[in-house]
């Protein structure tokens, strides 16, 4: 009692000693990112990371520097998350030892290594990964090994290279395996089988589930053959045991009846892990087999709404636009074809000096002669010039304006103002003091194709596609859910 009392001590004090490790701002940060609140969670680590780095202590600056870099990526904020890395391989200079400078240096071309993947670009991400062999090699590290055997293979698997992902999956497998530590094998493929699913790589989940299935085939006969040794050792141990300590014919006997009892109840508890095992890999085939299904349908829904849209438009060219029923049709064939375009581009945005204000007041003058009596048009906007995409962002403007044109009472009030919220952060924001979208609307309105509609009142395809837009500007067009005087779209934009 009192060896436990004291192991009991020593663990809770070891347990504190490592939360007072922890400085108060990564606490904090910690705390917030259990909330899910990304912008608090990323600055807290930030400052979590510059306090670190003043007092030196390079790892924990590391490691919070690394995080709040996730965190931006994950909002696709990649010019910031690069800028921060910099400055974390800025601190690793400070390490006093070459292994733990490779170490941590480790940690940040990982980070690259994941924002390259996730924009797909393999010959940048490749590089990286050169890098982090070195940095492997250097910090002597198991762990660190292995961690980027599993990095190689994520990297193989994303960009189409199937084999060499296949074989390093499988040196990283075996390796574990021989350790006899099976649960780590089975978290990795877990883990490589949730990241595909997350980046929506079809081939990444289709190869780590079909090789998940041959390493459980494979392993359960390493884990039958243990199970089996371990119990002819414990015979084994148990008759020696026996025969030092009683030469007793009948209590030799009643022990061996009593192990054979065992070695049949082990048996059929096999038989029947067997049955559950073999249930498990035929669910596991038939889950493969129902993603890949519904990858290739939904790639083909969208080939399939943009060649029927792309096929209709010539034919409904020849009927007379004037009639209302066939504009609908034209103006719907346009917006699904440019949604699409959207939803598929590639290419980089291309951004150009705009002075603001002039911008605002042509945007403004277009709808003054389409609002109802009464109806200000207000526009807000300083004496600046911003990098921006001005044919996106002209086309978002105007759709929020035209509308509010349209759902503005009489003697309402329509405004559009500029504000500068952040040296990279920008805000276009229009306001209207029309009736209040519904919360449970506010999200679906961005939604394209979310419900049947008559198409002569409008296709409910202006949002998506200005969603989509502002998205692909690396910003987000949202609504304000704290305005309540009516409608307030905030269109954010990031340089």
């Amino acid at each position: 009692m009192k060896k436990l009392f004291f192991l009991c001590i020593i663990s809770l004090l070891t347990a504190i000693t490592a939360v007072a490790q922890k400085s108060e701002l990564q606490q904090r940060a910690e705390a917030a990112e259990k909330d899910g609140t990304i912008g608090t969670t990323r600055y807290l680590y930030i400052r979590a990371f510059e306090d670190y780095s003043n007092k030196g202590q390079v790892e924990q600056a590391v490691e919070c520097g690394t995080i709040a870099t996730s965190l931006y990526y994950k909002e696709n904020f990649y010019k910031e998350a690069f800028e921060l890395l910099h400055r974390v391989t800025q601190t690793i200079s400070q390490a006093t030892s070459e292994s733990q400078k490779a170490t941590l240096l480790y940690r940040v071309s990982k980070e690259r290594l994941q924002m390259y993947i996730k924009l797909r670009k393999p010959e940048s991400a490749k590089d990286q990964l050169k890098a982090m062999e070195n940095q492997a090699t250097v910090s002597g590290d198991e762990n660190v090994k292995n961690d980027l055997l599993y990095n190689k293979a994520i990297y193989y698997y994303t960009f189409g290279q199937t084999a060499q992902g296949n074989a390093v999956f499988k040196e990283m497998a075996n390796k574990l395996t021989a350790d006899k530590q099976y649960d780590k094998v089975d978290d990795v493929y877990k883990t490589l089988i949730a990241n595909g699913k997350k980046s929506g790589s079809a081939n990444l989940v289709a190869q780590s589930y079909s090789n998940y299935i041959t390493w459980k085939d494979s392993v359960n006969a390493l884990k039958t053959a243990d199970e089996i040794n371990a119990l002819k050792q414990q015979i084994a141990d148990n008759e020696a045991s026996i025969a030092e300590k009683d030469s007793s014919l009948t209590l030799r006997q009643a022990i061996i009846i009593g192990l054979c009892v065992l070695a049949v109840a082990l048996a059929a508890a096999l038989v029947v892990g067997a049955i559950i095992l073999l249930r498990f890999i035929m669910l596991t085939r038939k889950q493969k087999k129902t993603i890949k299904l519904a990858n290739d349908n939904n790639a083909l829904k969208a080939k399939f709404i943009s060649n029927i849209s792309a096929q209709l438009e010539p034919t409904l060219q020849k009927l007379d636009s004037k009639i209302p029923e066939v504009k609908a049709l034209l103006d719907f064939s346009s917006h699904v074809q440019t949604l699409s375009a959207l939803e598929n581009a590639t290419e980089e945005i291309v951004t150009e000096d705009t002075h603001v204000p002039p911008l605002c007041e042509e945007l403004a003058t277009e709808i003054r002669d389409k609002v109802k009596s009464g109806v200000t048009v207000a526009v807000n906007a300083p004496n600046m010039s911003v990098a921006m995409n001005r044919e996106y962002v002209s086309h978002i403007l105007r759709h929020l304006l035209a509308n509010a044109a349209i759902y503005t009472p009489e003697s309402g009030k329509i405004s559009l103002e500029y504000k500068k919220r952040g040296a990279h952060t920008h805000h276009f924001i229009v306001s209207n003091t029309g009736e209040i979208i519904p919360e449970e609307k506010q999200e679906e309105v961005f939604k394209p194709f979310t419900e049947v509609r008559d198409l002569t009142t409008g296709d409910g395809l202006g949002l998506p596609i200005c969603k989509q837009m502002a998205l692909r500007m690396g910003g987000d067009l949202s609504i304000d859910t704290t305005f309540t005087k009516g409608t307030r779209f905030v269109l954010e934009l990031k340089n």
